[in-house]
Parts: C-alpha cells; sequence; structure tokens
C-alpha cells in the first residue's frame, strides 16, 4: 500500500525523482526464455516483449531466443553480456588437481583387477584370497558383474579388488575395469594356456598402461604346465622374470591354496613402487563400478572412490542421476560415515541408476547438480533425435520393403544390473548380418513392470530377463498381451538362442551344381506336348526334374525346368554322355537345331551366422 502511494505521487508529479538505471552483467547460453532473460536484467517482461514485436518478432514471455538475439537485447536495454556456452556447465566437474601439496597426499590402497578369460579360477582364487565363497552363488559358475571388495592381506596391506567378469559378452565391463584400476592380476589356468579373453585383458591392461602380476592358477591339474603358458605370454609382449623380463609371475592353486602368499607379497611389492598416494581432504571423484534398482532400497550404485573423501549428506552427481548421499556400505553391508581414496562402497540416494564406467563427483549445491544432469539428458536426447537425411533414409527403406533383405528383431532386455544391460544390448546387437539383425529398443536394470511389457507389447518384442522376474500384475499383462518373457541367468546360453532365432531368419543359401550339356539335333512338334528337342548328351550328364538353361550363341535365353526325357518312347529318369535322348521344357518350346542346353541340380542349404 505504502508503495502504491508513493507511485501515485510520483505519478502527479510528472514521474519526478526517477532513479537511475543499474546496469548489470547479464550472463547469456546458447538459448532462454524471453522471461528469464527480463528476469536476468531486471526489466519488465511485457517491455521486452514490446521491444522484440518494434523489431517484428512476434513472441510471448515463454518462447525461447537464441543468444544472437538475447546480446541485442541485453544491450539496447543498456547491461553488459557475458556469453557463456551450454557446455559451460561441465567446467570444474572433475579438477585435476594431482599435483596438489606433498604434505596433502597420503598413500592409499591399490586398486587390482582380476582379469582373464572364462573358467580359469578368478574368482575362485579371490575366495581363496578372502576366505568367502562368491562362485557357488553365480549361475554356471561365472562372476557376471564387477564385484568390489577391500581385502587385508596377513601382512596388514590393504588391497581394493574389482573382480571383472570372463565370457567375451562382457568386454567392455572389463575395459572399464582396467580403466579404474592400477594393477591387473591376469589369471591364466596352467592346464589350458592363453584363450581369447587373456589376450583381450591383456590388451586391454597394456592399452591401460598399467603393470601386469601374471597369476599361473590351476597348478594343482595333472596337465600343468606353466613353462608353457610363460612361453605363450612372450607372443603378446609379456615377459616375465623367468624369460629376463619385468612381468611377475607367480604360480598358484585356488583349489589347493598354494602361491597366495607370495601373490599377495607380489602385488604389495608393486603397489610399493609405484607409491600411490592421494589426497583425502579434497572434493571426492571416481567411478561407478556398478549400479542396480532394489526392491524398497531405489537406485544403489557402486562407487570406487579414487581421491577425496565421500561423505553423508554430501550431494553427487553420477551421469544423468544426482541426490544426496543417503548411505554409505561395504561390501559386508556395514554403514560407513566417510569413505576414503580406493574404497569401494554402495551408496544410496540417487534419482536413478548411473551407467557403469561414468565418472561421478561431489558438487557444491543441488542447483549445480540440476543444470548438470538437465545437460547431459538434454544432450543424449539430441544425439538420439539425429537421423539420416529424410531422402536417403527413405530410399534405403523401400529398397529393404522391395527386396526383403533385411529383418530385424526386436527385443528389450531387462537385467539385474545395469553392467550386464548393457554388455547384453552390446552382444545381441552385434549379432547378424546385413540380413538379419537384432535391435534392442530398451535396457535397464530391475524387474519386468507393466511399463515394460506394455512397450514390448506396442513394438512386438519378446522380453529377455537376465537375472529377474516379472511381478504379478507384469505377468498376467503379459498373458493378456501375448508377450513372451524368456528367462535366463547364463549369458552365453542366452546369446546362442536369439543367435539360433536369427539363423531361422536367414533366407537359405541356393547352391548349384552343374552336372551335364547337350545338344539339339532335331526339333520335333508333338500335338500334346508342344515341340521336343532331339538331343545328343555332350558332357556328363542329363536328370528328369533338374534345372536347365536353353544357350543360343552362348546367350542364355531360358531358365526353367527339364520336364520331359525320353530314350526311344520311354520315360528314363537320366541320359548318361555319349547318348541320344528327347528333352521337353516345362512351359516353353521356342526351341531350335544348334541349341545348347545346359542341366544342373539346385539344394537349398540353411544358411549360420559366423
Amino acid at each position: 500500500m505504502k508503495r502504491a502511494r508513493e507511485r501515485e505521487k510520483q505519478r502527479q508529479r510528472g514521474g519526478g525523482g526517477s532513479r537511475d538505471k543499474v546496469q548489470r552483467e547479464v550472463v547469456v547460453p546458447e538459448a532462454i526464455t524471453v522471461a528469464e532473460l527480463s528476469n536476468r536484467m531486471a526489466e519488465r517482461a511485457a517491455d521486452v516483449v514490446k521491444y522484440l514485436m518494434q523489431q517484428g518478432q512476434m513472441t510471448t514471455m515463454n518462447d525461447v531466443i537464441d543468444a544472437d538475439t538475447a546480446q541485442l537485447i541485453v544491450e539496447d536495454f543498456g547491461h553488459i553480456v557475458k556469453r557463456v556456452s551450454e557446455a559451460d556447465v561441465e567446467e570444474n566437474f572433475l579438477i585435476d588437481d594431482t599435483p596438489s601439496e606433498e604434505k596433502d597426499r597420503k598413500p592409499r590402497p591399490p586398486v587390482i583387477a582380476i582379469m582373464g578369460h572364462v573358467d580359469h579360477g578368478k574368482t575362485s582364487l579371490l575366495d581363496a584370497l578372502r576366505t568367502t565363497d562368491v562362485a557357488a552363488g553365480e549361475a554356471g559358475g561365472i562372476t557376471q558383474h564387477i564385484g568390489a571388495y577391500q581385502l587385508k592381506l596377513k601382512s596388514g596391506d590393504q588391497i581394493t579388488v574389482l573382480d571383472t567378469p570372463g565370457h567375451a559378452a562382457f568386454a567392455e565391463m572389463r575395459t572399464r575395469g582396467a580403466e579404474a584400476v592400477d594393477i591387473v592380476v591376469l589369471v591364466v589356468a596352467a592346464d589350458d594356456g592363453i584363450m581369447p579373453q587373456t589376450i583381450e585383458s591383456i590388451k586391454y591392461a597394456q592399452a591401460a598402461e598399467k603393470p601386469i602380476i601374471v597369476a599361473i592358477n590351476k597348478m594343482d591339474a595333472y596337465e600343468a604346465n606353466a613353462q608353457k603358458v610363460e612361453m605363450d605370454l612372450l607372443q603378446h609382449n609379456v615377459i616375465t622374470e623367468s624369460m629376463s623380463g619385468e612381468t611377475i609371475a607367480i604360480q598358484v592353486s585356488a583349489k589347493e591354496k598354494t602361491g597366495l602368499d607370495a601373490l599377495a607379497e607380489a602385488i604389495a611389492l608393486q603397489a610399493e613402487l609405484m607409491e600411490l598416494k592421494a589426497n583425502p581432504t579434497r572434493n571426492s571423484d571416481g567411478l561407478v563400478i556398478e549400479s542396480k534398482i532394489e526392491k524398497g532400497r531405489g537406485p544403489v550404485a557402486t562407487f570406487l572412490v579414487k581421491r577425496g573423501t565421500l561423505e553423508r549428506g554430501q550431494i553427487v552427481v553420477a551421469g544423468e542421476y544426482w541426490g544426496k548421499v543417503k548411505s554409505l556400505m561395504d561390501e559386508r553391508n556395514k554403514q560407513l560415515k566417510k569413505a576414503g581414496p580406493s574404497t569401494p562402497v554402495e551408496v544410496m540416494g540417487l534419482d536413478g541408476a548411473p551407467m557403469p564406467g561414468e565418472p561421478f563427483a561431489v558438487v557444491s549445491d543441488e542447483q549445480k547438480a540440476r543444470e548438470l544432469t538437465e545437460y547431459r539428458i538434454r544432450l543424449r536426447k539430441e544425439k538420439e533425435n539425429v537421423k539420416p537425411s529424410a531422402m536417403a533414409s527413405m530410399e534405403q527403406m523401400m529398397a529393404k520393403m522391395a527386396d526383403k533383405v533385411s529383418s530385424e528383431m526386436v527385443l528389450v532386455v531387462k537385467a539385474d544390473v545395469q553392467g550386464s544391460a548393457e554388455a547384453i544390448k552390446t552382444s545381441l546387437e552385434s549379432l547378424g548380418n546385413d540380413e538379419v539383425s537384432a535391435r534392442v529398443i530398451y535396457a535397464e536394470a530391475g524387474g519386468i513392470s507393466e511399463s515394460d511389457v506394455n512397450l514390448a507389447s506396442t513394438s512386438g518384442a519378446p522380453i529377455i530377463a537376465f537375472n529377474v522376474r516379472a511381478n504379478r500384475q507384469a505377468k498376467e499383462l503379459a498373458e493378456r498381451e501375448g508377450v513372451e518373457i524368456r528367462y535366463y541367468s547364463i549369458i552365453y546360453e542366452l546369446l546362442d538362442e536369439i543367435k539360433g532365432a536369427l539363423e531361422g531368419m536367414l533366407q537359405p543359401e541356393r547352391r548349384e551344381t552343374f552336372i551335364g550339356y547337350a545338344e539339339v539335333l532335331e526339333v520335333f512338334d508333338i500335338s500334346k506336348l508342344g515341340k521336343i528337342a532331339g538331343a545328343k548328351v555332350t558332357e556328363g550328364r542329363v536328370e528328369r526334374g533338374s534345372g536347365v538353361r536353353l544357350l543360343r550363341d552362348d546367350v542364355v535365353i531360358h531358365e526353367g525346368e527339364l520336364s520331359t526325357l525320353k530314350r526311344f518312347k520311354d520315360e528314363v529318369p537320366k541320359v548318361q554322355a555319349g547318348m541320344e535322348c528327347g528333352m521337353g521344357f516345362k512351359d516353353y518350346h521356342d526351341l531350335r537345331k544348334g541349341d545348347q542346353i545346359e542341366c544342373f541340380t539346385v539344394e537349398m542349404l540353411d544358411r549360420v551366422l559366423d
């Protein structure tokens, strides 16, 4: 009321006593609404809309304008422009201050990855080290996720272990494992030697420039040959100490629990040489190792803290998700108040399950967290919406429809953890060829819900469930809608089944086999049969019902089927070279003396994917 009276007095005075205009620095991003721009300039939105109308732009307060237009408005209203890019929100997310004060840097435990081929005893070796049986709980005895544990060795040293899966489908997860660690322990079975995933693991470790310690496992086996393993490693530039190299090789047996002390000692020695240190007082950052959505707990992510100390109550951003840390738990489900460098922890409080391998960091406030996640989501959607030019895609689509050259199997994937969902999606989409392919339209962690069934029903896609189940409502809806849910617990069974289904969609291969030539000596016109060729078989043989091509002056003028084959007056199944016969073509009678007849058989073979 007081302000209203004051304004009325000023109006009666003729506007006297007006305040000086305040010049402001206005931050202008790549796109901004008119209302937001006027708010930043502390001007009335109606005045900005009026100004734009004078410039010939019919806009409202809620319309979005570009940075150039916004800059003209700000300058014309007498303010200072500060142009910023949307990507600027990413600045200072991960601050690289490694060369911080030496007094602030404290020794940290080494992070090691157990890598190698499937069934070479990686998890069993870990079990021997930590004396808890993880493999018993794994379907098929295969580690399906990245597990992160902290072990205390007999010497008192602590090490953080990432147990990475061995199956080929988990290549991406193994890559992340190699990036997150300081030392790679390569497990090779003494009775099996170097295998495809062993070579992959070596490549990842070498690409990440991480030191390798070779653990030659299964030394208790009768066929064990450690010497051969070390010789085979030479082909991949891994030269062990016994071969005058620098790579430590330890002979172990997870079953008999031998050589474990020597392995632990080797890890501790390698870590000591690397002088691993981190600043525990700075803002925390690190990597997402795994994430899942648990019933009753919501999104749960496994973080590996690389630097700083993560505490309860801090605001964390990981990929497209953010949240306030509600609880920190170690691998033994013990509640922690804080987690220092090289510590793996389960974190609750995020608003979603971030992708494994995403960096996480603590940010100052909620506004910064929201800005970051909104920008990342917008960026992803823009990438997803980028399509090839309409003309090109239209032509391709019409060509495929006309020729029936491409068939696509659409799938919905649900898995227990995000890393498995991602690995299954990548593996399924790598199956197939130019004719048949699998496309995963949705791959997420968590149980099967009604929305998943609705999506599958709309897309005509079956649901692939890996270590998850459908709730009762989803199961009933799937039965009503006719959506098939296929349950799996071992990844290579899943891949083999989908590969078999894709092979069934392939058109069979037509294989043609040449069997003989005949020459037309005379043409006879028979009332009921039409024209019949009196021919002599010059090469191979001819068979009734076989495919034939009629050649005139070495040019194919007809391709069809041999309907009649006679010797004298009798129908015969085949005629050999050097013999004469009568030959009639199915629905074709333009025969001339001197024409060549080529005979062939056709087989339709089932095809397989490479």
